[in-house]
Parts: structure tokens; sequence; C-alpha cells
């Protein structure tokens, strides 16, 4: 089903805003500790950054899961949304990343609540793809656009936190969000390809970055 209405279309901005109180702006997502280690220092290395994490994580992991649990979410196959969520849990890599998860999980599923929005009864921490889903599968939101929205609330997030931390000016952080938008189509279209077999990826810089930012000496944001 695509998006045909007004409703949905404003469904769809209000879920992927960056107002949206869910707390993905207290994340770096191991971008801090790459800052402070010299990885990251302008607006090209830190697009290369991202690009990985595209091509990697959310194209291998996120996006291939909100697909199926937006599905999932449609037809009422509880079993599945389960499955799939304990699987988006299990895929993260460290500590802080399954945080950055099961925070903003937690805290959309709470603000839905508050929306008078049910929710299937997911056991154990709520991913925040699962969440995020079954939000757009209620309000009618296709999944193709529930994907790109997905995907422009996580770059809205990096591009804001490297405004603080490499840190980019503002006209910058803007250019860094126009070079990555190409990016953003291939990885919905790598996800759209991906068999249930092939879920999952490894970022073994991200991976560092986050488990060596819980101990960093000085930090802006959560691990």
């Amino acid at each position: 089903m695509a998006i045909t209405t007004d409703s949905a279309l404003l469904r769809l901005l209000q879920l992927s805003s960056p107002a949206l109180p869910v707390g993905g702006y207290a994340f770096s997502q191991g971008m801090e500790y790459a800052v402070d280690a010299g990885w990251l220092t302008d607006r090209d290395s830190t697009a290369d950054w991202l690009r990985q994490q595209l091509a990697f994580s959310l194209g291998r992991v996120d996006l291939p899961l909100l697909l199926r649990q937006h599905r999932s979410s449609l037809s009422g196959d509880i079993h599945t949304l389960n499955y799939n969520n304990a699987l988006a849990l299990a895929c993260r890599e460290t500590a802080e990343l399954r945080l950055t998860d099961t925070a903003m999980g937690q805290a959309l599923a709470r603000l839905l609540g508050d929306l008078d929005m049910p929710l299937p009864a997911i056991d154990g921490e709520q991913s925040f793809v699962t969440i995020f889903a079954c939000a757009a599968a209620h309000w009618g939101i296709d999944e193709d656009s529930t994907c790109r929205g997905y995907l422009w609330s996580w770059l809205e997030n990096q591009a804001a936190a490297a405004t603080k931390l490499v840190p980019l000016g503002q006209t910058a952080a803007q250019q860094l969000i126009s070079l990555l938008q190409a990016d953003l189509e291939a990885c919905l279209s790598a996800a759209k390809q991906l068999e249930d077999i092939d879920i999952g990826g490894s970022l073994p810089a991200l991976a560092l970055a986050s488990c060596r930012h819980e101990s960093q000496y000085s930090r802006l944001f959560r691990s």
C-alpha cells in the first residue's frame, strides 16, 4: 500500500521528526570516540564513516528487519514480530549499541501508548526497529516510505552529532546530508533484496569505537 493520503504523509513526518521524543539525539553511536581518536576530522571523513554504516549495518540489519516487521505487523504475525525483534537486538555488537536500540524502542512505545495506539505484545526488550515498524503500519504508511523515514531520522541524528563533535558548521552538516541521500536509496534497494539467511552485519571499527566510548574521559553522549 503506497502513501496516498495526507494523513499518512503527516504521520511519516511525525514519526521521522527529530522532535519525536525518543532520545535519538542522546546517542552518537560510536562517533564521539571516532572523533576523539582522530578518525573523523571533516565533512568527507564523516561521510565515509556514515556510508559504511549504511552499507554494512543499516542496509543489512535495520532495514531488512524493518521491512519484515512492517509486514508482520500488518498481518498480525506476533511470532515473527518476536523472532525478528530478538534478532535485531542480537545483531547489536556492543552494549552501547543495544542500549541505543532498546532505549529508543522503549521511549517510542511509551509515546505511542500515550497516543492510544495499540501495540503487539513483544517479549522482553523492544527494538526501536520493531516499534517504528508497528507505528508506521498502524498509520497506513507503506513499507518503502517507512524505511526512508527511518533512514532520514538516523541521518539527521548523526548529522546533528557531527555538528557538535567534529565539529561541522551548519552548512557543512547540510552538505553531509545532501552527499548521503543517494546512499539512502542504495541502502533501501540492497535491503529489499536481502534473504532472511543473509541478515546480519559487522563493523569492527564501529564496535571498537562504541566499546571505548564508555570509558572515554570526556563525553557529551550516552553510553
